[in-house]
C-alpha cells in the first residue's frame, strides 16, 4: 500500500461537499424514522449542531434502544460504501479491502458514537417522565439547540410544571 495518498483523486469537490451533507442528513434521518415509529406523543423537537432530537415521555424498549443505534449506522455504512466505493464516487480510491474496512469504521464511528453512548445510557440509567423531560432539555441546552414545543408538549409542561415552556427554558438554563 505505499503511496495509497497519492492515488486518491477528488474528481469534483463539489460532489464531495454535497456527498458528505446528503450522508449526514440520510443518518440523521434514519434516527427520525426509527423515533417516529414508536408512535409515541411527541413533547417537542430540537435542531442543534448535533442534528434533530425528538422529545418524548416514555423511556423506549430495549428493541427501539437498539434499533435506533442499528438502523442509521447500516444507513451510514451503506451511504459510506455506495458513495465511495462505487461508479457513483465522486473520487477515485484504490480498491484496497483494508482500506476500505478502515474508511466504513471511521465513517461509522462519526455518525454512530452518540447513539451508541445514548443507548449505553438509556439501558443503564432509564429514566422516564419529568426526569427524562428535564434531563433532555438540559443536554439540548448545553448545546445551544433550538428548542420547540408541541401543543400536547405545551399542555404536559402546563400541567406537569405548572408554567410555560418558555419558563421551563429559562429556569433550566440558570
Amino acid at each position: 500500500m505505499p503511496g495509497l495518498f497519492n492515488s486518491i483523486h477528488v474528481n469534483n469537490v463539489l460532489s464531495v461537499v454535497v456527498f458528505l451533507v446528503l450522508w449526514v442528513v440520510l443518518c440523521e434521518c434514519a434516527h427520525i424514522f426509527v423515533m417516529l415509529l414508536r408512535r409515541e406523543p411527541l413533547l417537542g423537537w430540537a435542531v442543534g449542531p448535533f442534528g434533530v432530537t425528538l422529545m418524548v415521555l416514555h423511556e423506549p424498549s430495549l428493541f427501539y434502544i437498539w434499533l435506533d443505534v442499528l438502523c442509521p449506522a447500516l444507513v451510514s455504512g451503506s451511504v459510506l460504501y455506495v458513495g465511495l466505493f462505487t461508479s457513483l464516487s465522486p473520487m477515485v480510491i484504490p480498491d484496497y479491502p483494508l482500506l476500505k474496512l478502515v474508511v466504513l469504521t471511521c465513517g461509522l464511528f462519526v455518525t454512530s458514537s452518540s447513539n451508541l453512548i445514548s443507548a449505553l445510557r438509556d439501558v443503564h440509567y432509564p429514566l422516564w417522565g419529568e426526569a427524562r423531560v428535564l434531563r433532555t432539555i438540559q443536554i439540548l441546552q448545553s448545546t445551544w439547540a433550538r428548542i420547540h414545543f408541541t401543543s400536547f408538549g405545551h399542555s404536559y409542561v402546563r400541567s406537569h410544571f405548572g408554567s410555560n415552556p418558555a419558563e421551563l427554558l429559562q429556569a433550566l438554563s440558570l
